[in-house]
């Protein structure tokens, strides 16, 4: 194998997920060979990337099984390592707060140990998230502010970054935190609450439902659209010195107000829609979570391209146009 190679030889972890996909084009169209863990199952979930699936070379591997993740890396020698798998649901992870811990924590430590076995030349990136921040200490957050975490999620984050910090200072591996905050596209998982409003307006506006149930409407988050994010990430890893920084649109907005901009859009009047239902209230509550990437504009010359407002119409037409499509099928059967 060429340095030359390897240079553009780059491994992602959640390779199937919103932001896997994502960073997978980024990634081919600057010329990497792209490999992506997935874990061996009895049906595929590559939809998000079934479009450069026959660009991709898939590897199987689990982050909870050290001696597979070992056996990937050895066999790919990749330049760049992106770990964005995660149990990444928040609500679920107080439903499964173990095997969140094993996935989202000490699965960091699985990848990081596998390079260092490796070869601790490989550059690595590891998906922190705002999460951590939880019950905010100072606002707007930035990677000085303390963390409080709210959610076993948010603790199993926790870990992950400080471990990637540990790695890095005892070793002198390349490894790096994004700390990202909410970021959100058309490729989002249903039961996210950007995605479960956007495909909620969807159907209800075509006579599929009447009405959609959320939990807190007064959370506020930063919100954000994942290509943008994915670019920061890749940024992270072509700098000389390994580095955290805080990923964000430094705008915060909350849950209401996404209704009343997607609603509008559709051209239907949120309140006669949207029931707040206890049951999907957390059991901790992160209110409201806001980012400075004054760091990331400054040093990585990174800034997000896509404003709120235009994320949350974008996502509405992409929902729109599924189930458009999804009907007319049905109709031609």
């Amino acid at each position: 194998m060429t340095a030359s190679t390897k240079a553009r030889r780059a491994l992602i972890t959640g390779i199937t997920g919103q932001d896997g996909s994502y960073l997978a084009e980024l990634l081919l169209e600057k010329g990497y060979e792209v490999y992506g863990v997935v874990r061996r199952t009895s049906t595929e979930t590559i939809e998000r990337v079934n479009h450069i699936r026959d660009r991709i070379h898939f590897v199987q591997a689990d982050l909870t099984d050290q001696a597979s993740v070992i056996d990937a890396i050895s066999e790919i020698r990749p330049r760049e390592i992106y770990n964005l798998a995660a149990q990444s649901f928040v609500p679920t992870s107080w439903r499964q707060p173990i095997l969140t811990g094993d996935v989202t924590a000490l699965g960091v430590t699985r990848v990081l140990e596998a390079v260092r076995v490796v070869d601790r030349s490989i550059r690595f990136y590891q998906a922190s998230s705002s999460e951590m921040f939880g019950m905010v200490q100072t606002t707007p957050q930035t990677e000085r502010t303390p963390f409080y975490p709210r959610s076993p999620y948010g603790v199993a984050k926790v870990y992950g970054h400080w471990i990637t910090v540990n790695y890095r200072e005892s070793y002198g591996m390349f490894a790096v935190s994004g700390i990202l905050f909410n970021h959100e596209s058309p490729r989002r998982g249903l039961e996210f609450v950007t995605r479960k409003i956007t495909d909620g307006v969807a159907r209800i506006k075509l006579g599929l439902a009447s009405e959609l149930r959320l939990g807190n409407l007064e959370a506020k988050r930063d919100w954000g659209f994942a290509r943008d994010y994915v670019r920061a990430m890749w940024m992270m890893l072509q700098q000389e010195a390994p580095d955290d920084f805080v990923v964000s649109s430094g705008a915060t907005h909350s849950v209401r107000q996404f209704c009343e901009i997607a609603f509008a859009h559709a051209g239907l009047d949120w309140r006669e829609h949207v029931v707040t239902d206890p049951a999907f209230y957390r059991p901790a509550e992160v209110n409201e979570l806001l980012g400075d990437c004054g760091k990331a504009r400054d040093r990585l010359g990174w800034v997000p391209e896509i404003p709120f407002e235009q994320l949350v119409r974008l996502m509405v037409d992409e929902d729109l146009e599924r189930l458009e499509s999804r009907l007319a099928s049905q109709r031609r059967r």
